[in-house]
Parts: C-alpha cells; sequence; structure tokens
C-alpha cells in the first residue's frame, strides 16, 4: 500500500527553475565559463555537487566548491524572493496529508532554502518530515535525498512515490527503489521524463486529476 508521497520542491512546488539558471549562468560567467541558458537549465535538479562537475568536468573540487558557494549565496541574496508557489501546490500537499499519505519533502536545496520554501508554501503543519542537501554526502540524481527522506518516516520503497519535475528526480528516485510521477512546470521535454509512471503539466493538474492519478490508484504506484 502507498504510504508516503515524496515531493521535489524547485520546479514541482516552488517556481524557480529559470531563477537558478540566471544565477548558474552569472557564478559560471564570473569564472570564466559561458554557456547557453539551455544547456544551464537542462541541469537543474542537480545540487551544485552534481551540476558543476557535469559542465566542467576537469574543475578541481575545491573550485566546484566554491562555485556551489557562491551560487547558493548569490540564490538566497538576490534571487529566492521571487520564487513563487505553483497554483495548487499547498492544496495538493493538504490533499495528500488528509488521505493520510506520509508528507515528505526532499530537495537538492540547502537547508536554509528548503526552510524558505516551507514558509512560501505555508506547509509546516503539513509535512512529516524533509530533507535538504545538507542531510547528505551527495545531492540528485544520486538517491541518497530520496532514501534518506524514505527512512525519515519509516516506510518501505515500495510504499513511497515520487512527485518531481526533472529526469534527476527520477534517476534519483529510481535508483532508491521508487517511482515518480512527473510534472511539466519544470520545463524538460515529456521525452526527458519519459522514465516516470505519468506525467501532468503541474501540480495544479495533478490535483485535478487526482482520482485518476497513480496516488489514489496504488495497484500501479507500487
Amino acid at each position: 500500500m502507498l504510504k508516503a508521497i515524496l515531493f521535489d520542491i524547485d520546479g514541482t512546488l516552488v517556481d524557480s527553475n529559470d531563477l537558478h539558471v540566471s544565477v548558474w549562468d552569472e557564478v559560471f560567467r564570473t569564472a570564466g565559463h559561458q554557456f547557453d541558458r539551455q544547456i544551464l537549465h537542462d541541469q537543474v535538479g542537480k545540487g551544485a555537487d552534481n551540476y558543476v562537475p557535469s559542465l566542467v568536468p576537469d574543475i578541481s573540487e575545491e573550485e566546484a566548491e566554491r562555485l556551489g558557494d557562491e551560487h547558493g549565496r548569490i540564490y538566497k541574496e538576490s534571487y529566492i524572493a521571487r520564487a513563487r508557489p505553483f497554483p495548487g501546490a499547498r492544496d495538493l500537499l493538504q490533499h495528500c496529508r488528509k488521505l493520510g499519505y506520509k508528507v515528505v519533502l526532499a530537495s537538492s536545496a540547502s537547508g536554509e532554502e528548503l526552510e524558505h520554501y516551507l514558509q512560501l508554501l505555508d506547509a509546516a503543519d503539513l509535512v512529516d518530515a524533509h530533507t535538504s542537501a545538507d542531510d547528505v554526502g551527495h545531492s540528485k540524481p544520486c538517491p541518497d535525498i530520496f532514501a534518506t527522506a524514505r527512512e525519515k518516516v519509516g516506510v518501505a520503497p515500495h510504499e513511497a512515490l515520487v512527485v518531481g519535475d526533472t529526469p534527476y528526480d527520477i534517476e534519483a528516485a529510481a535508483a532508491a527503489g521508487m517511482k515518480t510521477i512527473a510534472v511539466r512546470s519544470g520545463k524538460f521535454p515529456d521525452e526527458a521524463l519519459s522514465r516516470a509512471i505519468a506525467i501532468f503539466d503541474d501540480v495544479a493538474e495533478l490535483l485535478a486529476r487526482f482520482d485518476a492519478s497513480p496516488l489514489s490508484r496504488v495497484e500501479e504506484a507500487v
């Protein structure tokens, strides 16, 4: 039986992917690297520990960490205040909670950013647990964040389902033994999300079609 739903935040519950692209563009340009915005977007969903080496494979660990720290600083100082919840985000969390599911936030964001999003979503009373990049050794697409989030609410992999917006959510969930419902709000094409068991435009559509989704069809979700 499905017992827990693990939600990604950036691009899934909160409209922030384009903001992260702008920050990464600034960080890389300052460091002497230049990438097309689409290339920067295509890596969104990974934590900084995996994002930076994906674009600059020969970068030193120290420099990659520095760029990741700079991204975090600029995002929190100048961009995070612009992030807004997607319509229906809190309502979906509330609906899942009312049905008795454990509701978990599992993000590659920092702990400080996750706390900001909790307040932004007004969801502290709706969430049973949360996991950020600060809680694990490796961010998405490694399985650590989802595996840790699942363990926090004490359910088995087949009893949990992930909702995310990037191929890295799907990859991380699969590596942790879980399936994913994908949303298009992160601006990834359906081909990139093809390993998901279902695809919806956004969380508002997922809520509107909840009874026809894998969140209610337990036999398809497990």
